[in-house]
């Protein structure tokens, strides 16, 4: 689910998420839908915009930079967002806590303390926030979910056809709109999608990164 400008707050008390929408939130998705042809089915997004395997994200709060990170990790691979992007680690072998690399970005933490090394430096952190990852038996038949604040809204990808579900208005409005693809991106991350229909043009862009609920702070 998502919330606007949310990469920016501290996560503290974050999709998505793990995702920043164009439209000023984040992002809460299930697992990615098996793609057809656009016409017919939903694509299948990125990997880096989903939990995976995991079960919940966790937020940390990282200094010299002042930065929040978020994580997903399963058994053999951690998923990691900052507001620089996102990146997939293998586990890595340690002799205490968790350590996981992938070239020159290594995560490795004990507990609620992790230490992040990538080429822009290093990252001291600490386990700020954790939200359990929500699943296809929560919102069956949605691909992937964004919301935000103020005012309040919320868009559903459909996990069967290309059409997106907007709910503005605090909940009073709901329109179902078709859409194409006009950008798919997986290495980065970042999809875009429009309306098919020119006369009820709308344009979303999702991108993985950190995000964070501006209210509660949860990650996504």
């Amino acid at each position: 689910m998502t919330r606007h400008n949310t990469h920016k707050h501290r996560a503290a008390g974050v999709l998505a998420g793990v995702v920043a929408l164009a439209l000023g939130g984040c992002a809460a998705t299930s697992a990615p839908s098996s793609s057809g042809t656009l016409a017919e089915k939903a694509p299948l997004l990125p990997s880096s915009l989903f939990a995976g395997e995991s079960q919940r994200f966790d937020a940390w709060q990282c200094e010299p930079a002042n930065q929040s990170l978020v994580t997903a990790g399963s058994a053999d691979t951690l998923r990691l967002w900052s507001m620089h992007g996102a990146w997939q680690l293998p586990r890595a072998i340690v002799a205490s806590g968790e350590r996981f690399q992938q070239g020159d970005i290594s995560f490795w933490n004990k507990g609620q303390e992790a230490r992040v090394e990538t080429p822009r430096g290093q990252l001291q952190c600490e386990l700020a926030e954790q939200r359990q990852a929500f699943t296809r038996a929560d919102y069956p038949d949605v691909m992937f979910m964004g919301r935000g604040n103020e005012p309040g809204w919320m868009i559903k990808l459909s996990s069967q056809t290309p059409e997106m579900t907007l709910v503005s208005n605090y909940g009073r409005e709901t329109r179902t709109l078709p859409y194409m693809v006009s950008v798919m991106d997986n290495d980065a991350g970042r999809v875009v999608i429009e309306n098919a229909q020119a006369d009820d043009f709308f344009r979303v862009t999702i991108e993985a990164s950190a995000c964070f609920d501006n209210m509660s702070g949860e990650p996504f």
